[in-house]
């Protein structure tokens, strides 16, 4: 374990706090108008799943767990766990699917992810940043709206439902980021 001040956490992270171990999910650092600046942090118990918020002076220090990160090729699902495979043993590991919280849906068959493991155990996974899906439903263009600011919702062929600029119709292939599930270009 290493200690490293609150202001260094970025999502992905794992910590120990109060003798649990979390993922960091999102960090913020937020500049009253008086007095030092505060780090928000939403973070998952790493056993539980159960979700916290906390904040923290920038001066405080956290223990910070090392990680290793290794890639795996996701199989299928079994139940709530993700089956992924080892692309050099062709060994099966079982990961909790709770594991990707929102982002679950943007995961694809035989999708390489990045999988952070403390002691052998899967604690946080990363997907690619962005992925290919194609629209499968979207709202007719409005005349009269401008294409500056106006985004219209979009079913993809996931299920997920997209904000997407008003000249994205059903049929198409877009790239969505997958860490948060935004519109990011229409697909080359």
């Amino acid at each position: 374990m290493a200690k490293m001040q609150a202001n260094q956490m970025r999502a992905g992270m794992v910590i120990e706090f109060e003798g649990q171990r979390y993922t960091i999910i999102k960090q913020n650092i937020m500049i009253p108008g008086k007095g030092n600046a505060i780090i928000q942090v939403d973070m998952r118990n790493i056993k539980t799943g159960a979700k916290k918020d906390q904040r923290w002076r920038t001066a405080d220090t956290v223990e910070r767990l090392q990680t290793e990160d290794k890639e795996f090729t996701y199989s299928y699902t079994d139940g709530n766990n993700l089956v992924l495979m080892d692309p050099e043993s062709f060994e099966q590991t079982m990961v909790p699917q709770d594991i990707l919280g929102d982002r679950l849906p943007f995961l694809q068959e035989n999708m390489t992810v990045n999988v952070k493991l403390i002691e052998g155990e899967a604690v946080s996974m990363d997907l690619p940043e962005t992925i290919v899906l194609e629209v499968i439903e979207a709202d007719p263009v409005v005349k009269g709206q401008t294409a500056s600011s106006s985004y219209k919702p979009a079913v993809m062929s996931n299920g997920a439902k997209v904000m997407v600029p008003p000249f994205i119709t059903a049929g198409e292939k877009i790239v969505v980021k997958t860490a948060d599930g935004t519109y990011y270009e229409r697909a080359k």
